[in-house]
């Protein structure tokens, strides 16, 4: 059974969002991968990594999933009508509609959270609401054909759990396998709930500037 991935890239998108499912992905057999973008020209990620699209929003084919990945790029998103309008558009066709970390900001201003149970990255979840989404808190939360994913790190776990719906989770098991993915952090604070509190609050104002022009562009579009 060949699948169709397509995973947005845009400017300041934060690479793990992208590279942790695409990895996953990739690694199913007779699967297809797509990055896809306005244009081919290369995108260059939050963190200085260039990506170059292999699909425009006119060239896309059809995709069994759509995955919005995250980064300090999402805030030209939500108010970037093209981008939104594709989102949109490939919705309706998706067999599953997805996004992990900030990406579902993106869903959310597409207008396609609204009634439905969503998470995304801790220090953006208050905002959920806002797009009339039931925030959730889960690493990885279904509802229906949508599948959101949390922080950075959650699109691993994503992208395992999505090939689990498409194809059972004995290949899901195999993939993971392959990519020896054993998770095992050094230290227990990759939640609000187990960080220290002067670490929470070092993390806050790490990514006060990100958070504080998503406010303002929220407060404008809802």
């Amino acid at each position: 059974m060949s699948l169709s991935f397509g995973i947005l890239v845009f400017p300041q998108v934060q690479q793990l969002d992208l590279t942790g499912p695409y990895e996953v992905f990739a690694s199913v057999p007779d699967s297809a991968v797509h990055l896809i973008w306005k244009d081919g020209e290369p995108v260059r990620s939050a963190t200085g990594i260039s990506f170059t699209p292999t699909a425009t929003f006119a060239t896309c084919p059809p995709l069994d999933v759509l995955c919005i990945p995250g980064g300090a790029g999402v805030n030209a998103l939500l108010e970037d009508e093209e981008t939104l309008d594709f989102v949109r558009t490939r919705a309706a066709g998706t067999r599953y509609l997805t996004s992990v970390c900030t990406g579902a900001l993106v869903l959310g201003a597409a207008g396609l959270l609204k009634g439905r149970r969503a998470t995304t990255h801790w220090y953006a979840h208050d905002f959920l609401s806002r797009f009339g989404a039931e925030p959730v808190q889960g690493r990885v939360v279904r509802d229906g054909n949508l599948i959101t994913a949390g922080g950075v790190t959650s699109g691993i776990d994503f992208g395992l759990a999505v090939v689990a719906e498409l194809l059972g989770r004995e290949e899901a098991e195999t993939v993971q396998l392959a990519l020896e993915y054993a998770p095992a952090p050094p230290f227990e604070s990759g939640t609000p709930a187990e960080a220290p509190a002067a670490v929470l609050e070092r993390a806050k104002k790490r990514l006060a500037g990100s958070r504080a022009a998503r406010e303002a562009i929220i407060g404008r579009i809802t």
